[in-house]
């Protein structure tokens, strides 16, 4: 939708973003009976982290939380044909973790916790481990590994734009080329401006990704997410097909999968400063090749296709977990301002809980992950996620 400039939107709720998480609050919240409208800052939905994820699925975190969140987001990506009548590319290609003795401990306890949600995850020995993806086997540094049967990859263009579409059909708006360049509480609503007019909302739902520190300071607000640079690097096409699951390498923090074709593979650059940075970091290939080979050296008979890498933003916490739910009153307004952001590379495979969540506390006030752990006075603070690649 692109109202002539000048225009005015009111709604009930204003989502910022028209990425997965954005797509999936605005449909929840529309089939929740509110009056939602979408603002996208680009062209197209879709258009920042969310079509350039790594597109991962999994349950595997250490957080109970996030196990939650994942665990029934997945499941609903699993039936999403038969619930929503679109595809969401689901396969469950699965998740494998190469685990150290140091970190088997904490790593094995996390596995109790996923699988008294119900998730099929399991241990594997090394050896039988090899038999998904072929990995140099050290007794430290591969002490024991988990499967995940469940994990896997999806379509994020296909699933926003089904929830989008869903949105749509039962009222919900979307402003596209609309960045929010200004926003004012007026004591009843918020009053949000952008190129394409103006949107007034009893409620804000900021879900901006990499974006969303910077929307919440023009609201006054100080909510504490930066965008981090992640790139993502291709081989050519291998001479054989393989399927090999998302194998990540706890010990270096190296991983790779079977994308059609080609293996992708990538790691965190912990020392790369917080920012918007563009693209591919090229720069680090040399230290993730390095580490990959070390564990994977089978990885020296291929090649990499630098036009077929690309690169994207994490939104990214202090403790690496989401921010959802409503502001305290802090500032003027921030008891109607909800976060839904912050998922530190985790926002495609949570978004469709946190969608129902989002809807639910616009409607009833009910909000895990708070924003109140920041403050120094909330208890015992953050806790950080341990299952981070």
């Amino acid at each position: 939708m692109r109202p002539r400039p000048g225009g005015a939107i009111t709604a009930d709720v204003a989502v910022i973003g028209a990425g997965i998480v954005g797509a999936a609050s605005a449909y929840r919240l529309a089939q929740a009976g509110l009056d939602t409208v979408v603002v996208e800052a680009q062209a197209a939905p879709a258009s920042g982290s969310t079509g350039r994820s790594a597109a991962g699925v999994r349950v595997q975190f250490g957080d109970p939380l996030n196990v939650d969140l994942s665990w029934e987001s997945i499941q609903e990506y699993r039936d999403f044909e038969a619930l929503h009548g679109r595809p969401s590319g689901y396969d469950p290609l699965g998740y494998l973790f190469l685990v150290p003795r140091a970190a088997a401990p904490s790593h094995l306890r996390a596995l109790e916790l996923q699988q008294g949600y119900g998730a099929p995850v399991t241990e594997l020995d090394p050896s039988a481990a090899q038999r998904l993806v072929p990995f140099a086997i050290d007794p430290e540094t591969t002490f024991t590994t988990t499967f995940g049967a469940a994990d896997g990859v999806v379509d994020p263009h296909a699933i926003t734009m089904a929830y989008l579409d869903l949105a749509r059909g039962l009222g919900a708006r979307l402003l596209l080329s609309a960045p929010v360049t200004a926003a004012a509480f007026d004591g009843a609503a918020w009053r949000l401006t952008t190129p394409q007019g103006g949107v007034t909302a009893a409620q804000v739902v900021c879900a901006a990704g990499a974006w969303s520190g910077e929307v919440a300071a023009l609201a006054g607000l100080d909510v504490p997410v930066v965008p981090v640079l992640r790139s993502v690097y291709a081989t050519a096409p291998l001479p054989a097909r393989h399927r090999y699951p998302l194998t990540v390498d706890l010990a270096s923090g190296v991983y790779l999968r079977s994308e059609g074709p080609r293996v992708i593979m990538g790691r965190s650059n912990r020392e790369q400063p917080p920012g918007f940075h563009e693209g591919v970091d090229f720069a680090d290939l040399d230290r993730v090749l390095g580490l990959a080979l070390e564990r994977f050296p089978w990885l020296a008979a291929t090649r990499l296709d630098r036009r077929a890498s690309w690169w994207g933003y994490y939104e990214v916490t202090p403790d690496e977990n989401p921010v959802l739910g409503r502001m305290p009153a802090v500032a003027p307004g921030a008891a109607a301002w909800l976060n839904a952001c912050g998922f530190s590379g985790h926002g495609v495979q949570q978004a469709a809980r946190v969608g129902r969540l989002v809807a639910e506390e616009a409607a009833l006030g009910r909000d895990p992950f708070r924003y109140e752990r920041f403050l120094a006075a909330a208890g015992p603070g953050p806790r950080r996620e341990s299952h981070i690649v």
